[in-house]
């Protein structure tokens, strides 16, 4: 038997996880408890923790620690809160797990497992390596790496970079690919008719899948480049149908909610959807055009999709991508004409980051660190 914990913190992470949740959840000698809070418990980023308990999973424990507001000062005071919660949460289940999943980069993430530190709990780190040089992620991603005990990353080239980070061998280090495309291998995706009944959206018109976050970095331009995208989503809604998800909680992300309401508010071809579930979101992604946005999806999951991806700024620079995804400023005319000239057409190239089975391969790793008899 091995004892297991789960660190989620918002829809984004919860999606990537999710194959990795169903095959521990099928083992019998996996005793598994997932611990939610950050964005999960808040009503005004959809409570996401409904859609964990529709999944068919329960939450161990539930822990509220966000903050509304999007300043550097309630990041900085939500990151706080979260340590200081965490470490009464971890005094108190220290010996509950063998070991705990953290993944990806968020602030409140990172606040959970540097917690844990004292109390030296074995923390399995999905996604290190990588790098996003417009994002403090960047920060976050690579103590969450050094405060963890085992790494499972997507490619060789990030398994490399965490090598060097560490400053250690690769016995500690897996390259498995990426959890989030054993989804799109697995899930049953909506068909166009029931996601029209679902949400309201007709994807039979051409449409293109909008998702911008935040530029966590350079913040304070985060205002004009919020006026770009606008611009230019309001240009395109002439031609296309626009269907927008809302931004992450992240400093200024609150800019961004409230110019894409707006566009939703003024024009019949945007759609704003707060968060569609990994389900609808990747049958979204399907029957999409194209995707703009500066999100992790395009990065990972749009070339199994065969969709060209126009990632805007430097959120996700330094990230390995592949020729599906174009690279431009936050400029609002390159962003309409470089969309026209790829709205007819289809990549044809492969994924990087998928490899078989990694959430399998994962689980047999962690029963030969781990488990106990």
């Amino acid at each position: 038997m091995i004892k297991v914990g789960v660190l989620t913190s918002s829809r984004a992470d919860y999606g990537i996880y999710l194959p990795l949740l169903r095959t521990m959840e099928n083992d019998k000698d996996v005793d598994l408890k997932i611990i939610v809070f950050g964005t999960h418990l808040s009503k005004l980023h959809g409570y996401t923790l409904s859609q964990i308990e529709s999944d068919g999973f329960k939450a161990f424990r539930k822990i509220e620690s966000l903050l509304l507001g999007d300043t550097p000062n309630a990041i900085a005071s939500g990151y706080s809160l979260t340590a200081m919660k965490f470490s009464e949460f971890w005094e108190e289940n220290k010996h509950e797990f063998d070991v705990v999943f953290a993944l990806g980069d968020r602030f409140e993430m990172a606040a959970a497992v540097a917690a844990s530190v004292p109390y030296q709990v074995k923390i399995a780190h999905l996604h290190g390596g990588e790098t996003t040089l417009g994002a403090i992620d960047n920060i976050y991603r690579h103590s969450i790496s050094l405060s963890s005990s085992l790494h499972f990353v997507s490619t060789e080239a990030f398994k490399n970079r965490l090598v060097q980070l560490l400053d250690n061998d690769h016995d500690k280090i897996f390259n498995v690919g990426s959890l989030s495309l054993e989804n799109l291998v697995a899930m049953p995706l909506l068909t166009i008719d029931e996601f029209q009944k679902k949400w309201d959206i007709d994807l039979n018109m051409e449409s293109i899948l909008v998702t911008v976050h935040p530029e966590t970095v350079a913040f304070e331009l985060n205002e004009q480049y919020c006026t770009e995208v606008s611009i230019a989503l309001e240009q395109l809604s002439a031609n296309y149908q626009i269907v927008i998800t809302m931004p992450n909680a992240d400093t200024s992300g609150m800019i961004y909610r409230l110019a894409f309401e707006k566009l939703g508010k003024k024009y019949e071809n945007i759609k704003v959807i707060e968060n569609f579930g990994t389900q609808s979101y990747f049958t979204c992604m399907k029957h999409s055009k194209l995707m703009i946005g500066n999100t992790s999806s395009g990065i990972v999951e749009a070339a199994t999709f065969k969709k060209y991806v126009l990632n805007l700024g430097d959120r996700q620079k330094g990230r390995l991508s592949g020729e599906n995804v174009i690279h431009l400023p936050f400029k609002a005319d390159k962003i309409i004409t470089t969309t026209q000239s790829y709205m007819g057409k289809k990549f044809s190239g492969i994924n990087l980051y998928y490899q078989t089975n990694p959430s399998q391969r994962i689980l047999e790793i962690i029963y030969e660190h781990y488990a106990t008899v």
